[in-house]
Parts: structure tokens; sequence; C-alpha cells
């Protein structure tokens, strides 16, 4: 069948414009998560932070932008997205400037929870308001297209420019970078961005509020904590209890008259697939992350920045990943099998970390660079899949939900794969070796002064953990890729139309 039996009218310059002026603001935010990468021990000079407060300082933003998305998406829908938009934008610059010159670690770390606050608007916004300036599936592929290369790189950028700043300046710069495209956004949004809101949103629902936050908090938590931790009692019992409360929260949109999330959504074909399959992709590049990061500077001793230069050189292919994607889609190509091709060139990436050594630089940079533009290739599609299936009026709740898959995926890949590869680490590593070595490559390099040789036994320990999580990593993103040819819908598009297919691909 057709869905769309006559062409949706196509944006012009004034919405590609637009899209130029949300863009600004999406990198900035995605930046913030990796931003005091660098940062960290400049403010630990100057403030003085507990070891407690320094870890709130890193990790309140992504705590407070995780528990929100789906809030703020809601909330978008029923208030307009513009004006959600315009708001964040205004308390995360105000944010940005008070973290810049804080003089206490209490300060900046209340700094950081308004700029996730602010975060959590602006990341659903920015997707809900151009779902309703590109309504022609053509060129809404291409803009998604972009806000996911835009999203991924941001985070790659992010850790590089905070340690430039940091160099010619003082900390505080890394956050008052944010300032001009914030008041660009405030000037420019109100003449550029089209407002829109579901017409009929009924009542906010203030009790999902709390669930969603208990739902989101304790999990992510717990798999942050994992990797680095291990699986301890608390982490676990954590993880547990945000479950339970994802049970009450589910429970909850399924019976409340005015849901935050609507289980309509969920009834869309192919909907609850896709986020499944975002989260999976979030699950690959995230997870890949923790080892390549440590690997360069720990295996190959790089210093902090050469070690984020060197990590951003994978993500120059990003820029053409999901253009490439796009192209393929509106040539003909089934949506589910480009999909499933970005899963697969994302599986070849942890293949090519399988078969890295201790020295091996240039075949660990193509691993991470075949994981980035498979995971571009397979979101962006998805994402665009998505936000075609939901409803204008939705758009907000939608993306929220896909971001919110984001996270979790993410603190998945890192705390399962990081569990594997340090159970290996530990395995390989001689019973001999001093108690701290045997714990983390991190600490067998701090005492291998005193043990002649412990360095390299450790290195090539974590390179065998690393090989022990790229399998378990590509056999995910397989399963994933075969499961998006079986489960999402087989979807075409010709000449502005989309056609959906049987399950043989006819109509």
């Amino acid at each position: 069948m057709t869905t769309n039996p006559t062409p949706p009218p196509r944006a012009g310059r004034r919405e590609w414009t637009a899209l130029s002026v949300l863009m600004l603001p999406l990198l900035l935010v995605s930046m913030d998560v990796s931003v005091l990468y660098f940062a960290i021990p400049a403010i630990g000079a100057d403030l003085e932070p507990s070891g407690t407060q320094q870890l709130w300082i890193f990790d309140i933003y992504a705590f407070v932008l995780a528990g929100l998305l789906m809030t703020m998406g809601a909330l978008g829908d029923r208030v307009g997205h513009r004006r959600l938009l315009l708001t964040g934008a205004a308390a995360f610059g105000a944010a940005s400037l008070v973290a810049a010159y804080a003089d206490s670690a209490e300060t900046l770390i209340a700094a950081r929870a308004v700029l996730g606050i602010g975060g959590a608007t602006l990341m659903p916004s920015t997707l809900a308001i151009l779902r309703t300036m590109f309504t022609d599936p053509a060129q809404r592929a291409k803009a998604i297209g972009l806000w996911s290369g835009v999203m991924t790189a941001g985070i790659a950028l992010g850790s590089v420019m905070s340690g430039v700043l940091v160099e010619h300046f003082w900390w505080g710069s890394v956050f008052l970078v944010n300032l001009p495209a914030m008041a660009l956004l405030l000037v420019l949004g109100p003449l550029l961005l089209p407002e829109s809101r579901n017409p009929a949103p009924g009542r906010f629902d203030l009790l999902s509020v709390p669930l969603s936050m208990a739902a989101v908090l304790p999990v992510i938590y717990g798999l942050k904590e994992i990797p680095s931790e291990g699986w301890n009692v608390r982490y676990v019992v954590s993880i547990t209890v945000g479950l339970l409360f994802t049970a009450l929260f589910v429970h909850r949109q399924r019976t409340t008259a005015s849901p935050m999330i609507s289980p309509a959504l969920f009834r869309g074909r192919g909907f609850a697939p896709a986020v499944g399959l975002n989260l999976v992709s979030a699950f690959g590049i995230m997870g890949s992350a923790y080892f390549t990061t440590q690997y360069l500077q720990s295996v190959l001793d790089k210093s902090a920045l050469e070690a984020a230069l060197w990590a951003l050189l994978p993500s120059v292919p990003i820029g053409a990943a999901a253009p490439f994607a796009t192209q393929l889609v509106h040539k003909g190509v089934e949506r589910a099998h480009v999909v499933a091709a970005g899963l697969l060139i994302s599986a070849s990436g942890f293949g090519l970390l399988f078969l890295v050594g201790t020295d091996s630089l240039g075949l660990l940079l193509a691993g991470c660079a075949a994981l980035a533009v498979g995971g571009v290739v397979a979101m962006s599609q998805i994402m665009d899949l998505t936000m075609g299936l939901a409803p204008v009026e939705r758009a907000g709740s939608a993306s929220s939900l896909m971001e919110t898959g984001s996270e979790f995926g993410g603190a998945l890949g890192m705390a399962l794969l990081g569990s594997i590869g340090t159970a290996v680490y530990r395995h390989e590593m001689p019973a001999s070796a001093p108690e701290p070595a045997r714990e983390t490559l991190g600490g067998a390099l701090a005492v291998a002064d005193s043990t002649p040789g412990l360095a390299a036994v450790a290195r090539e320990a974590f390179t065998s953990g690393m090989h022990g999580a790229a399998v378990a990593g590509a056999v995910a993103l397989t399963g994933a890729a075969v499961l998006a040819v079986m489960y999402l819908p087989r979807e075409r598009t010709n000449a502005g139309r989309t056609e959906l297919l049987g399950p043989t691909g006819v109509r």
C-alpha cells in the first residue's frame, strides 16, 4: 500500500537554515558529555573537591539528562517544542556561565545538574521540530542523518576541545563556548523555528515523572559503575530497583487516561523493534569506547591529549555515512537491509578489534571507524523510521524514547563488555602479580616499576580482554542485524513515496 499518496510539501531555504541553527545547541549538548575529560585535573587543583564530589561533577550531567529525557519529550508535546527548546537554551546558557565561574565544588555540581536539565529539553525538542519542518521523506531522512552525525561527532569532539581549551585558557572556558550558540538560538529560534505541539494532549501525568526517573537513574547508575567496580551487590540492587520501577512506569502508562508515553506508539508497525535496535547500536559504540580509550593511553602509552586526537580520526567518515545510507534507501534499497548492513559494519569493527595486538594503532583506528560508521548508518535510519511512524503530535515522546534507549544501550555496553574484558584480564594475569595489578591495567602500570616485565604482561592481558569483549560485541551486533531484517517493516522509498511491503517484499 502507499502511505503517502500525495507528495508532501518540500522544505525550502528557511527550513534548512533553521536546521543549521538547531545543530549548534545539539552539538554542544552532546559535547558536554565528554567535555570534562581533560578539565577535571585543573578543576581538582582549583576547587579541591572530595573524591565523591569529583565523581558527581563528572557524572551528574549525564544522570540528569538521562533521567529527564522522557519527561521533557512529553512536556514538549504539550507546551510546544519551540517554547521548551528556547527555555532550555536559556537555562543551558545561564548554567554554563555559572559553571565557568564556579568557586566551589557544590556550585559546579549544581550548575552541571542544571546543564543536564537544559540538555534534556534540547535533545528531544530539536528532533521533534525537525520532524515538523521536514515532512518530505527524502528531506527528513537527510536532516535526521545530519542530526545523527552531529550527535555522534559531538561526543568525540568534546574531549578534544576540552584538552585544547584547558591547555591555552582556564578550565571554565570549556563552559563558556556554549554561550554564543545558545544566544544565537535565542535570537534566531523565534524567527526561523515553527511551533509544534499536540493539539489535544490531555492532562500531564505528574506521577509518571518520578516513576520515569526512578526507572532510569538506578539502572544507569548501576551499569556505569559495574565496569570499574565489578558486580558489587550495591550496583546489582540498584539495577533491580530500577527495573522494578520500570515495570511500575510501564503499568502506569498502560492504565492511566493521559500517559506520559502513549502505548499507541508501540502499536505502530516496527516502532518497538526500532527502539531495541537503536539500543543495540549504542551498546556497540559505547561498549567499544571503554576499551579503545584505555588502549590508546595505557597500552600504546599516549598522553591524554594525544589519545583524544587519535580517537577523533575515526569520526571523520561519519559525515558521509548517514547521507550515503539515505541515498541507498531513496534509490530503492529496503531500509531494513540498510540498517542490517550498518549493524554488520559495526560487527566487523569488533572483528578488527579482535585482531589488535599490543602495538596496532592503525588496526585499532580502523576498527573504531567501522564501529562509528556502522552505528551512524543504523541509528540514522532507525531514527528516521521511528520519526516517520510517530504522529507529529507525539514526536517529542518518540524522540525521547529513542534517546533514553541510547543512554541505556551505552551504559549496558560499557557494563557487559567491560565486565567480560575485566574477567579475561584477571584470568590472564599471573597469580604472583601484585593485587592492584590483578585488578586493572591502571593498577598494574602504577606498580610496574617495582616488578620487571609486569607492564608488558598487563598490556597483553588487557588486549586479550578486549578480544573477549570484541567477540561478544560482534555476536550481539550480528544477531541484531538478523533481527532487523526479520522485524523492521519492509519499507522502500521511491520518488518521495513510502511503500510498506509484505514479509516477502511484495506490496
